[in-house]
Order: C-alpha cells, then structure tokens, then sequence
C-alpha cells in the first residue's frame, strides 16, 4: 500500500510539474486543464499517505514533502476562482438597462441536433448577442429562425468544428470575419450599438485546442489570443472578447492574454464556471470565456443547462457605467511578460499553417 501512495503521490507531482516547461507540446499544455481534479485526488491521497506514513523511511518523507507542495500549488492556482477571493469585476448596483449588454455563447457540438433545445435556452435568457461555435451548414440553416428578433447576422458556417455564427439584435458596425493565423479558423470582430448609443467593441475566437487530432502543439492557438489582447490593449474602448479559448481560466497563456489586454475576469471571486465537459462530472474546466474591460460591471452571469452539446452555454449581463475604471483595476504586464507575449505572438506567427 505505501508503494502505491508513493507512485500515486509522485505521478501527482509530475502531473503538476509539467506545465512549468514553456513548450507547446499538447500532453504538456493538457495538464493545465485538470487542476481542480487534480487537487481533490491530491487531497485524497495526502490523506491516505499520512495515515501509513514511516517518517524514519527518507523516501517517503521526501515524497510527502513533493506532494504537499504540489497540492499546495494547484489549490494556490484555483482559488482565485472561488467565493473566497475578492471579485475582480464590481457587481452593478444601480444599472441602465440601455446601458447593458446581455451576451449567451455556446459551443453547440457540431454533430449535435438538439437544435430546438437550443432555441429554447435562447428564449429563455433573452440576450442581445448570441455567439455560436462548431457550427456547420446544418446548424445556420436550422438557427435562421432566430434571425426574425436577431436580424443583424455574422455568419462562416464550416463543417471542421470551427464555424461561427453571431446574431445580434442590436446594429453591428464594421462587421469583419478574420483568419488571424490559420485560413480553416475564423474570428469575429464588430461594433455593436446599446440603446445608450454607446459602442462596444467585441471579438469572438475559437482557437486549436491541445489536441493531437487538431493540433500537436499549443503555439497558434497561444498566438492568436494574444494577438487579439495586443488589438485590445491598444484601443482603451469598452470591449468585450469572448468564444471557446480552449484553453482554462488559470493557465499561463490565459493570464498572459489577460495581462496584453488589461481585460478582467468576471469570474473571479464568483466560481469557475466550468462548461466543458457537460457529459462528464469528473472532467469539467471552464473553458468558454467573456472578458471585458473596466468600463463594466456585473449584472448577472450563468451557466446555462446541459442541452445535448458537450460544452455548457455561458450568459452573462454587463453594465456600461461611466466611472467604472476608476473602481476595478485593470491587469498589466511586467517586462518579462510583455516580452513573452511578443515571442510568442512572434512564434505563431512563424509556425506552419494550412
């Protein structure tokens, strides 16, 4: 039993290891997506291994000593994303509805038809923007109903699990549909116009994720975020970039994105928000985001039901409120950051594509 614990503990503690080598390889990056399962089974066997522990055996004390700081580490990781921790974006008190944007994203599984499920869960939360990813021909064609109270559309329907449709009922200005590092990827990026008048920016992405079936290695997908954060961080207008990262809230090439662009996290302070993966308990990560600048407040944020995709929708209500920057502290990069964001915007740039 005490062999057991041992391994278990040190496999833990690779587990927990590996993303802090800076490559790309995707069975390096996907150990940045467990942390939450990985505490709790760290947890587990903490427990178990203090109760058979030989503190005269050196090797399972420096084993002990190996897990307790990998558990340490991964609890330090997530719990910004816990009741616990200050929240990063200020609930609105006193809003303007003219002044809010209601937002629902959702990737829909491309091969998935519960399409009428879907619509319902529209319904439902009634937002002003809907973003849809993994949408093939099928899906825009059977979405079109929405297109009567959404009738100002942007729309790359592909059958590679990388098409994008965003509706709107509020009017889109400079509407524009990007290939950033790949011609099979597209991105989104508008205006849209509140009631208030007001505009908002918004870019919508759904990059590779570390998977060897779409990509062996992380560096477009890094790339391409951080890209979009750089465009962010230079304009200072109220913006918003939300899609299906693939790729979590904690991870290091997220924080670097956030850091680019100053937008903050809503979910800070309030919980993880996983949305992937709906059909399995043990394996869920947030992995659907909505960032934004300091020109907003919270209203309201939800997971929304499971419907039949893999990946939970996400809504979120956002107040536009004159002074809000003042209020929220905005994200920024120390020199060695905004160096690495360079070299790897500078290494997608570089790497082989379609």
């Amino acid at each position: 039993m005490k062999i057991i614990l041992v391994v278990l503990a040190l496999l833990l503690v690779i587990a927990t290891a590996l993303p802090f080598l800076r490559f790309d390889q995707w069975w390096i990056r996907v150990f940045d997506f467990p942390r939450g399962q990985i505490t709790i089974a760290g947890v587990v066997i903490l427990a178990l291994y203090l109760y058979f522990w030989d503190p005269h055996r050196v090797y399972e004390s420096v084993a002990l000593g190996l897990l307790v700081l990998a558990v340490g580490y991964q609890v330090v990781k997530i719990f910004p994303y816990t009741v616990l921790m200050p929240k990063q974006v200020l609930t609105a008190e006193a809003h303007s509805n003219d002044a809010n944007l209601r937002l629902l994203v959702a990737n829909v599984l491309m091969d998935n038809r519960e399409s009428q499920a879907f619509l319902d869960i529209v319904r439902e939360y009634d937002p002003d923007v809907v973003l849809t990813v993994e949408t093939d021909q099928w899906w825009e064609e059977t979405l079109r109903p929405l297109e009567e109270k959404y009738p100002h559309t942007l729309k790359y329907p592909l059958d590679n699990t990388y098409g994008m449709l965003v509706y709107s009922r509020l009017e889109m200005i400079d509407p524009e549909i990007r290939f950033i590092l790949k011609d099979s990827i597209p991105s989104m990026h508008m205006q849209v116009v509140l009631p208030s008048d007001d505009r908002v920016f918004m870019h919508f992405v759904h990059p590779d994720p570390p998977n060897p079936k779409h990509a062996s290695e992380t560096t477009e997908r890094d790339a391409e975020l951080l890209i979009v954060g750089r465009e962010v961080e230079k304009r200072d207008k109220p913006t918003i970039v939300a899609g299906d990262f693939n790729d979590v809230a904690w991870s290091y090439t997220t924080s670097l994105f956030q850091k680019a662009s100053g937008l903050l996290d809503p979910r800070v302070g309030r919980g993880m928000y996983n949305t992937y993966n709906a059909k399995n308990l043990l394996l869920r990560w947030p992995l659907d985001h909505v960032f934004h600048t300091d020109h907003f407040k919270l209203v309201r944020m939800e997971r929304g039901p499971a419907w039949g995709s893999d990946h939970f929708p996400i809504f979120i209500e956002l107040s536009l409120e004159a002074g809000a920057e003042a209020e929220q502290e905005e994200p920024d990069t120390n020199r060695t950051e905004g160096e690495q964001v360079d070299e790897k915007i500078e290494k997608g740039k570089q790497h082989p594509v379609d």
